[in-house]
């Protein structure tokens, strides 16, 4: 078999974290053991029968099977600026400052295509979603790491962006709430951001994907509630995580319009658009019955009650998170983030995500994802119980 030489671009790449993640799952599984998978952010609560039944009738429309708008139906971007004016109470444009997206990751892994050239700066969060670094480096830009650390409640310390980096960025990655740490940012923290990135010249993307997962009657903000926020910035959204829709891959990102000209102008050359039957689905999850999501919270809430009190009895240190369906918590002494997820892998059938997969910053952690019923929650406890930390 003939054996290609891969393009540079890709050999600078770690293995992607989830992919490799899985490879090892599916080798323990292979010897009979039952996995209990806190590994991926991966909602295992069915989408809303409503929505399904507007795709369902979408589907059955000749008209929608043709090609669609590349930037997204009118009526779908003006169900996303109705719904950001009555959620956060920004006003936007539908036809400037909206673009749909397949999925809020196609978006920001598009986005540097648009704004970075060879050498520019982007700067990324760690430990963070790996597609800010990979995206920053596929458009031939260097990242720049902001870590992410606990005794600055996992936000980046801006003070310490030396200036002669900050003039060469183009582009400033943020996310709150926050994947993996959970970390959650006020409106004080975003006017830093605008001020940061006014003085110098710096595109803010804002990574809001799970602003309504949020516990105890939190609400979390949007960047762009902040004043100037949109003359500098937009906000990538998703309604995977909100709705119970992960592969149905929609989302948008809002906010300054010439960022979202630039956005609109790579996607035209490489994608064809939404299936508009899910653009309509899409409507009806934003402005339907919105008492799915509450059932959505209460049930993330009390799988994190039980995992924070279950992990707390055993000793391990873990914040109760405001936000997110994720847990961040520190490794046990003695272990490296990677040698602590491999032993629950291999002698308790558990996988979580080593803190150090999202990123240096994040070792000495790691991320379990509430994406599993209470029952398999309370026999994940049982069996790491049983390993005695």
């Amino acid at each position: 078999m003939t054996v290609f030489e891969k393009a540079e671009r890709l050999k600078q790449l770690p293995p992607y974290l989830f992919k490799e993640i899985d490879r090892k799952k599916k080798e323990v599984m292979a010897r009979g053991v039952d996995i209990i998978d806190l590994g991926v952010g991966d909602p295992d609560i069915p989408t809303p029968p409503h929505i399904i039944q507007a795709l369902k009738k979408a589907a059955d429309e000749p008209q929608n099977h043709r090609y669609p708008s590349y930037s997204g139906m009118s009526a779908f971007k003006e169900t996303v600026a109705q719904w950001y004016g009555e959620r956060f109470g920004v006003t936007l444009d539908p036809a400037k400052e909206v673009i749909t997206l397949i999925g809020s990751k196609e978006g920001i892994a598009h986005f540097p295509l648009a704004f970075i050239n060879a050498g520019d700066i982007v700067l990324v969060p760690s430990p963070g979603y790996p597609v800010y670094r990979i995206a920053t480096l596929f458009a031939g830009g260097e990242p720049y790491t902001m870590p992410l650390l606990k005794e600055n409640y996992f936000l980046p310390d801006l003070d310490a962006i030396p200036d002669e980096v900050a003039d060469r960025a183009r582009i400033m990655v943020i996310n709150y709430p926050n994947n993996p740490t959970s970390a959650t940012a006020d409106p004080a923290f975003f006017s830093k951001v605008v001020a940061f990135a006014k003085k110098h010249r710096i595109i803010v993307c804002h990574d809001a994907a799970y602003t309504e997962m949020a516990f105890d009657g939190y609400k979390p903000p949007s960047f762009l509630e902040v004043e100037g926020a949109k003359e500098i910035g937009l906000e990538f959204h998703s309604l995977s995580k909100t709705y119970n829709m992960t592969g149905w891959r929609i989302g948008f990102a809002v906010g300054n319009p010439g960022g979202i000209e630039g956005l609109s102008a790579i996607k035209s050359n490489v994608d064809s658009g939404v299936f508009q039957a899910v653009q309509l689905a899409g409507i009806e999850a934003l402005r339907g019955d919105q008492s799915c999501v509450d059932e959505m919270v209460r049930t993330y809430q009390a799988r994190r009650d039980e995992m924070v009190k279950g992990l707390r009895e055993m000793g391990f240190e873990v914040t109760s998170p405001k936000a997110t369906f994720y847990l961040w918590v520190q490794v046990p002494g003695g272990y490296s983030s990677t040698s602590f997820a491999a032993r629950l892998l291999e002698e308790a059938g558990l996988v979580v995500t080593p803190g150090n997969g999202f990123g240096e910053p994040g070792e000495g952690y790691f991320r379990i994802a509430l994406t599993k019923r209470l029952d398999r929650l309370s026999e994940a406890l049982a069996r790491l119980n049983v390993l005695r930390f």
